[in-house]
């Protein structure tokens, strides 16, 4: 079924992003995946066509355009091509709406113009060996010290965590105050006691880097402070809603590519003198799953309309107005 959501204008882009996939992407991806990292040259090449910071101002490098949907097609784009390696959907979906949002005017003149370049690679880092969903378990502290913090702790699942040239730390900046006390810091590449660990192995997505991180006695000034102080957990909850519609996009585009790579091999796999795929269970089995990636489609083309929109609010618990509305619906409610 033809997409509703989509001008022509985002077709266009979408042919733009494909060929930059075909050119800048896919012929490196193999030896990426061997490496455990990609080229930074990607991400310069990226800057130079316009995909990161597309709705950062134009006076940044940014492309001036707030429309989600453009982020949507760079990743379905992305997925689809199994270019796992290049994390532009963390740089732009996950950590460009906190630095838009947070950053003071002094802060976007020093990050931005290499944000939107790709000079300027970036990672979030949350998760530690002892608390992962559980923000108000990290025990990563940040104590202030006249004009900087001086930052302790370890974090580790940090995507692009060798690359990153800026990484916004969640920190522990007041013991006592549960998840008021926490508080969002910008550390940068070269900072003393800064260091990484090992570029992590992982089952999949083997060419994006994934690392610990340790920060011993760091001095962090207080000019690299996201926010207010205090204010990290509640900054990081905001954000939800498009963090997850972004990971349904992802997640999404990728099962419809590998339904299509599997018709195609039904068509061309033949077994008691005919293709698989005539067999009335392969087309009971391809049947269903078709159905259940078009309501997928169906839903997550609401969601990011209804983002676009301004509609798609974060509950606290991480659910969403739209996701409340359809499964009630579907509960008889």
């Amino acid at each position: 079924m033809k997409r509703e959501i989509f001008t022509e204008e985002h077709d266009a882009f979408r042919d733009m992003v494909r060929a930059f996939i075909a050119k800048e992407i896919t012929p490196y991806h193999e030896q990426w995946e061997q490496d455990g990292i990609v080229s930074r040259d990607v991400w310069l090449a990226a800057g130079r066509a316009g995909l990161l910071g597309i709705h950062l101002d134009e006076k940044y490098g940014g492309g001036g355009q707030p429309d989600y949907r453009f982020y949507v097609i760079l990743n379905e784009e992305l997925a689809r091509a199994g270019a796992s390696g290049p994390m532009f959907q963390l740089h732009n979906d996950m950590i460009g709406p906190y630095l838009d949002r947070l950053c003071t005017p002094e802060q976007r003149e020093r990050w931005f113009p290499g944000y939107c370049s790709g000079e300027l690679i970036a990672a979030i880092a949350m998760t530690e060996p002892g608390a992962g969903s559980d923000l108000q378990g990290i025990r990563t502290t940040a104590v202030r010290d006249g004009d900087h913090y001086v930052l302790n702790g370890q974090k580790t699942f940090i995507s692009n965590g060798q690359l990153a040239d800026i990484v916004i730390v969640a920190a522990r900046t007041d013991p006592d105050a549960g998840h008021r006390g926490i508080s969002l810091l910008m550390v940068e590449r070269g900072m003393p006691g800064f260091s990484r660990g090992r570029n992590l192995d992982k089952l999949g997505m083997h060419a994006q880097d994934t690392s610990e991180l340790f920060f011993t006695d760091v001095t962090v000034p207080a000019a690299n402070l996201l926010g207010a102080d205090g204010g990290g957990f509640i900054a990081l909850m905001q954000n939800l809603p498009r963090e997850r519609v972004t990971i349904g996009v992802t997640a999404l585009a990728i099962a419809e590519q590998a339904l299509a790579a599997t018709l195609e091999y039904c068509k061309q796999r033949s077994a008691f003198g005919q293709p698989i795929g005539k067999f009335q269970h392969s087309r009971f089995a391809l049947a269903e799953m078709a159905t259940e990636i078009a309501v997928a489609r169906e839903f997550t083309d609401r969601a990011i309309a209804e983002h676009c929109a301004g509609r798609l609010q974060s509950i606290f618990g991480g659910t969403t107005e739209i996701m409340k509305e359809i499964i009630g619906r579907g509960l008889g409610l």
